[in-house]
This record gives structure tokens, sequence and C-alpha cells, in this order.
């Protein structure tokens, strides 16, 4: 009987790890990106200037297996590494990786959307003011981004009263000024209302205002009131002293904290245990515009390895940087993040750590609305705990309910239907596990038939590599409910996931809450607040359904004959259009006159005319 080594049964233990001896030894020792996967989706994305030497740290990692590294490197079955040429390619590229598969082990900043930013198109003629999102190399001016709306509408609405700049996309000549030159809310550029001169001095005065020089545009105003009034104009002055009445009062209201006019960020970071609070201040023109928090509850390394990922996760060619950026403490590779940034600006960007005077002031005030966040989650999960407690007991639940789906379904006598399902975890909207599902089976109304589909989608075996929910809401009543026993019992899943259907009021009656194994249905009082979650899922789910059915719908309202041609792409199809003019024109034309379209010859005019006229020849 052959003995086994103990040391070959460790070896081959070793073979089998993702970070093995003999995995390191291929791994390069030059900078570039890895990547840690797990059974079907990416866990971490990191960068290094030496790749082999900051796996192997992985592999020797010696701290405790319930901490976010271990309990990250349990579930890791294989490393994928990516090389660089440069420590600044390998930078890019990890923002560029965390920012496309949000792995769940990184910092992630739950806040997709961008900022609006308000711009002056000053590369035209008679410039307009307009908001937008992105901001572009268009020789326009950008400002902002407004982190609250609200100071933003408020800029917007003194600047429209003071000078009333043209609202018109498209500038054209007319005879005849439109309306809002009538209500005072447009100068009437196109109708030679206003001198090309004088309507430029309210261009100037409004960029004034959004530099943040809005005492220069009030002492300029009461200039040219005094001259006014010294000329007898009246009226004009009038005009200029309820522009400078405006413009102060709103002056009151700013809270203006440098003198300098440089737009700055102001990162907040404040550390409790394991979880991290960041506050991001906006500064623009020496105005607070507001601010940004974001709370991280267990994020994998060091507080500057944190902030450093935070801010290359946040800044991108849509959300362009500040001149200046005001940190709490010296952040990982210092140099390159600011080539970056700078890279991202096409301009200096100055990365620095106050440590007196008025910055120092700014960056207490960042602190403070980071530590704060602790307070306001601590709140949130306490009134989140004791609304799942009560959902659980009054539903008689199996699980605490942290993740519900609610599964509806929208359709118009069968047609353009859809199965919506959205997710709900720990009180809050998790809008990237909502799904739209086109029903394939049935073209005829069948709401159960269309809900046995869509369930058997859901939690068929392709699927169930995603996590399956601690209850399923349905909008429906007994019929739904037995629909969704029969499938998730034919799955083995009856057990695994609570079951709740949701049917609308009747009269005075109320919502009804049905359960398997109960004959009658929970009634719960109208202000309960577990009833009024379950509510919100609901209309939740039916809004996200009828939005796409809409989008079906008008689809499908706009096709037209030309879509159903064979061997005409869309380049063709805006030829015949612009050609004739309308789809109604092109069916009456006759094949010479298709024959003359730009694109189109004799064979393919034949077939054209053929196919239009399909149903006729055969009646």
């Amino acid at each position: 009987m052959p003995i086994s080594n103990p040391d070959d049964s460790t070896k081959s233990l070793e073979k089998e790890a993702p970070l093995s001896s003999d995995f390191l030894a291929t791994v390069s020792t030059g900078p570039g990106v890895y990547q840690m996967l797990g059974k079907s989706e990416v866990l971490y994305v990191g960068k290094a200037i030496n790749l082999r030497k900051r796996l192997s740290q992985y592999a020797h990692f010696s701290g405790p297996p319930h901490s976010k590294t271990g309990v990250m490197l349990s579930h890791v079955r294989r490393a994928e590494t990516i090389l660089t040429t440069t420590e600044k390619e390998a930078l890019i590229l990890e923002a560029s990786l965390i920012k496309k598969h949000r792995p769940r082990y990184n910092v992630i900043l739950r806040d997709d959307k961008n900022y609006p930013l308000i711009m002056v198109s000053t590369s035209e003629r008679w410039p307009r003011i307009n908001i937008t999102r992105k901001r572009l190399r268009d020789g326009n001016r950008y400002f902002g981004p407004y982190a609250a709306t609200s100071a933003m509408r408020s800029t917007l609405k003194l600047l429209y009263t003071l000078f009333p700049l043209r609202r018109c996309k498209k500038f054209r000549e007319r005879e005849r000024a439109c309306l809002n030159f009538q209500m005072g809310r447009c100068l009437a550029p196109c109708a030679g209302k206003v001198s090309h001169d004088q309507y430029m001095q309210s261009v100037a005065a409004v960029l004034q205002i959004l530099e943040g020089k809005a005492d220069d545009v009030a002492a300029d105003l009461q200039k040219q009131m005094k001259e006014a009034s010294k000329e007898l104009q009246f009226e004009k002055a009038a005009f200029f002293r309820d522009q400078l009445l405006g413009l102060q009062r709103t002056i009151e209201h700013q809270a203006v904290v440098a003198d300098h006019h440089i737009d700055q960020d102001i990162y907040g970071f404040y550390r409790q245990n394991a979880a991290v609070g960041l506050a991001l201040l906006f500064v623009r023109a020496g105005i607070i515009t507001g601010v940004q928090t974001f709370f991280i509850p267990d994020p994998i390394g060091d507080d500057r390895g944190i902030l450093t990922e935070a801010m290359l996760q946040f800044y991108s060619r849509q959300r362009i940087p500040p001149r200046e950026i005001l940190l709490p403490f010296e952040i990982e590779d210092k140099d390159l993040v600011q080539d970056h940034l700078v890279d991202l600006r096409g301009s200096a960007v100055t990365l620095h750590v106050p440590q007196r005077g008025k910055r120092m002031q700014l960056m207490q005030m960042a602190a403070s609305n980071a530590e704060k966040l602790f307070s306001e989650q601590a709140q949130k999960e306490k009134s989140w705990n004791t609304l799942a407690a009560n959902l659980q007991k009054k539903l008689h639940l199996k699980n605490v309910p942290q993740t519900i789906e609610c599964l509806d379904i929208s359709n118009l006598q069968g047609k353009q239907a859809v199965g919506s399902l959205v997710c709900f975890a720990d009180g809050e909207k998790d809008t990237k596990n909502f799904r739209h599902y086109r029903i394939r089976n049935l073209d005829t109304p069948d709401d159960y038939a269309m809900m046995e589909e869509v369930l058997q989608r859901r939690f068929e075996l392709s699927d169930k590599r995603r996590k399956l929910p601690d209850m399923l809401l349905l909008d429906g009543g007994k019929g739904q409910l037995a629909k969704a026993c029969d499938v998730l019992g034919q799955e083995g899943l009856l057990g695994s996931v609570d079951l709740v259907a949701i049917a609308k009021e009747k009269g005075e009656e109320g919502e009804k809450l049905f359960r398997p194994g109960r004959k009658n249905p929970i009634l719960l009082p109208p202000n309960n607040p577990a009833l009024l979650y379950l509510m919100r899922i609901r209309d939740e789910s039916h809004r996200f359904g009828i939005t796409f059915h809409r989008k079906l719908r008008n689809k499908e309202t706009l096709r037209s004959r030309l879509d159903d041609l064979q061997g005409v792409g869309e380049k063709r199809r805006k030829n015949l259009i612009k050609h004739f003019g309308s789809v109604k024109r092109v069916m009456a034309a006759d094949q010479n006159e298709l024959e003359t379209v730009s694109g189109i010859g004799p064979d393919l005019a034949h077939a054209i005319f053929t196919q239009l006229h399909a149903t006729e020849n055969e009646t």
C-alpha cells in the first residue's frame, strides 16, 4: 500500500488555489491591473506597480477571515491581469474597469447622475442661456456643476428676469417678435428690437454674475441708473433700478465663502470603525452651490487608497474636475492622479491639503458633513429594521424581507405585453436589479399565463445565479398567487421565497394582501407603514412596466410600410422620404419616379414598387 506524502497534498491544494505559487510565477513584475473573479462576476479590480508583488500580498494575507479582504478572497475563483506600459495607463484602466463592472468589493459611489451645468452659447452671434449635463469644448462657456438644482434655478430665474436673452433654440430673423418679447422675457434680436452691442452688454453681465462678480454688475447698474436719471430718461432709470434691486436680493441669499472666484471641490472624510463617510462640497466662483455625500459601509484598503479610488470614479469626461481640489490628507499616486485630472479638464488642476486659513475652514465644513452621515445612516437603519420586523410580523413571513421583488404585467389587449420586475433592498430601490421581460408566447390578453411565463424565466435554472429575493410581491389576487406557487413549486423554491399578492382597492374595502395557505386576505389599516411600503413597491413596478410598454407601443405606431421593405436600409429610407416628402407620396410614386432617388436603380425600384403594391395586386 503506497504511503501518501503530506507535502504532496499540500502542493496539490496550492495548485488549486487561485493565487497559487505556480500562478504567481507566471505573473509579470511590471505595472498593470488585476481582476479578482468569482463564479460569474468581477469581485475586485486593482492596480499595481508590480503585479506579482501585489498579488503575492493577497496570497499571504493573514488578517481575520471575517474582514472585507478575507471575505473577498474566500469568493475568488481565479485572478486575471492586464499589463500596461506605464503606471498612469494602469490608473486610467483601473478606473474604467471599475465603472464598467461595478465590482462588489471596490469603492462604489452610488451616484450615477451628471449634475446640471449652465451654458452660455458664446460661440453664437446671439448667445442664449441653456441647461446641459455635458461639458463640451465647443467655444461656449459652462458654469457648474450645480449639485443643488434649487440654487441653479434661482440663478436662472434671476438671469432670465434681469437680462432676457433669447430662448429659442434656433435663431432666425422674423418680422414680428414672439410672445416672449411681449411679456418682457426676450430682447427679440430676431425682430431687430435690440442692437448687437446692447445685446452683448447683457451677455457680458450674465457672464459676470455666473463668474461670481455680481457686485461689479450691481455697481455698473447703479451707474447706468444715475446717468439715465440725469438725462431725465426716467423709464430707463426705473428699468435699471428694478434690475439692481433683484440682483441685490439674490446676492443676499448667496453664501460667499471665498473672494478668489476659483472653482473648488472640497473632500470631507470621516471613518467610524470599518465604515467611511465621504462628503463632497462644491464651491463655484466663491459660492457654495451644493454638497454630495456617500456612505461606504466596509471598503477594502486604507484611507489614502479609498479617497484615491473615489476621486478616480467621480470625475470623467462628463464630470470635469474643477481648477482646485482640497483634500483632508495626501492621496496615493498623487502625481498620476493629478496628470489624469489635468487630461480630463484640459488645463491645470491643483490638489491641495490645507493647514490653515479659509481653505481649512472649508475642509472642516466638509468633514462635518461626512461625520453627519453616520447619525443619518444609524437613524435610517433603525427605521428600516423596525419596518422589516413589522412586515414579517403582519404578513407571517418566514424570512426577514431585506430584499423584495415585485412583478407586474402591462399590455393592451395582449399587444406589446411586458413583465416588469423591480427590486427593493433594505427599504430602497435597487435599480441595477430591475428587469423587463417581453412576453414571447402570447398575443392575447391572459394575465395569468403571462405571469406564469415571466416567473418561469425569472426562476429558471439559468437565472438562478441571481440572488433570490426574500419576498416576491405580485400585483394581483388569488389567481396570480396560485400561479406563482405552481412555478416556484416546480423549481423547488416554494419554501425559500415568501409570496405575497396585493390586490387594488375596490370601493371602501381597502388594499388586500393574500398569502399562500390563507383563505381570507390580510387587511391592514390604510395608514399602516408596512402597507404603504408595499404599495410604493407595487406602484414603482407599475410605473416601470407602463413606461416600457408605452415605448414599445409608440415604436410600433411610428413604423411605416417602408420599414418592412426588403433591400432598403435606413439610408435609402431616408433618401426616399427626403425625395418625396412623405410615405404617402412614396406609395403613390411609379417605378420611373422611384428610379430617380439617390441610391436606387431600376432593379431596386421595381422591387420596391412590387412590395408596396403587393396587397393591391393580390386583390
